[in-house]
């Protein structure tokens, strides 16, 4: 599937600002089931563009504006070819629990084992589990475990946009009983760890099929799960739609929890305060419109969000919540 994205990132600060400094995560991967074709970023003041590869293997765009701005703008435009992943059995035998507590398992996906950030085990999430029967696990094979555990989450939660914001605890949809994809990624991801099944966050894009059943906002980012098994590998669930990730999905960044993976966060100098908008679009192409230009990536070891400076630098975190 060839698919064309594009995202526009608008801060809008009630007064002008001095300086601005953003970090970005808006390129899609480059990997056997997904071709990056195309991609560029515009900015608006017009800044110099830096890139390094992140710990997690993600690509990453840092710039500074020095000079008074009272608006600054970001398009970034992608042209991805996607090709449908390899088809994943029903279940696997037993013995993957196992196979998923050997030593070389355990070293390669440690980092995905441990809860972090917004993806941890609660009291609230300890009481959902009981609650839905997820607290044995090991009576059936993991990947039924997962495909049900993806079920679950589709059945239990509305997709409610607005209830909850970039920085909810799981808690929040957990009293609810609504969110959006990303606190649904989160709840998956620390049911999974806590069964010592490696999940991973995985922010990108997704061409919304709602006469299918997406329940998906098409203007926004999105957010699923990769679960490691041995066997199979990182196999993606999107349990918003109660889905595997498809050709339809587009990756951009894998971390441990959104806090890993924001689309865009930065500082900025001035006493202010900034309003954010997002517009994503993601939309099926014929033809690809440029070859490959790909930027040379060191390695190194309108929806609302509004963020208070003050004279000195500032957090303008990202708040653009991934639906």
């Amino acid at each position: 599937m060839l698919l064309e994205i594009r995202h526009v990132t608008r801060y809008h600060y009630e007064s002008s600002v001095r300086e601005s400094v953003m970090e970005l995560r808006m390129q899609p991967q480059k990997s056997i089931r997904q071709r990056l074709i195309s991609f560029e970023m515009e900015l608006e003041p017009r800044a110099q563009l830096f890139s390094y590869i992140d710990p997690f293997g993600n690509a990453v765009h840092h710039f500074d504006v020095p000079q008074p701005h009272d608006e600054l703008t970001i398009v970034a435009r992608a042209c991805v070819e996607t090709q449908a992943p390899p088809e994943v059995p029903l279940s696997v035998d037993l013995g993957e629990w196992d196979r998923l507590k050997s030593a070389l398992t355990q070293s390669e996906c440690y980092e995905f084992l441990q809860p972090h950030g917004y993806a941890v085990k609660t009291p609230a999430l300890a009481d959902f589990m009981a609650t839905k029967g997820l607290d044995t696990p090991r009576l059936r094979d993991p990947l039924t475990c997962l495909r049900e555990l993806s079920q679950t989450i589709y059945d239990s939660f509305g997709y409610q946009p607005g209830v909850t914001h970039a920085d909810s605890p799981i808690d929040l949809a957990l009293a609810s009983g609504g969110g959006v994809c990303q606190d649904f990624a989160h709840i998956m991801i620390a049911i999974c760890r806590d069964w010592g099944l490696p999940a991973r966050y995985v922010s990108g894009y997704l061409f919304t099929d709602r006469q299918n059943g997406d329940r998906s906002d098409p203007d926004a980012t999105h957010a699923w799960v990769e679960v490691f098994l041995p066997s199979q590998r990182w196999i993606g669930f999107d349990p918003t739609n109660n889905t595997l990730a498809g050709e339809r999905h587009v990756a951009v960044a894998v971390g441990r929890d959104y806090t890993d993976v924001p689309p865009s966060r930065g500082v900025y100098k001035g006493d202010t305060e900034s309003h954010l908008a997002v517009d994503v679009s993601v939309t099926k192409t014929r033809s690809a419109v440029s070859e490959p230009e790909f930027f040379n990536l060191p390695r190194p070891a309108f929806r609302g969000g509004r963020r208070r400076g003050i004279d000195g630098l500032r957090e303008q975190q990202e708040q653009q919540q991934q639906q």
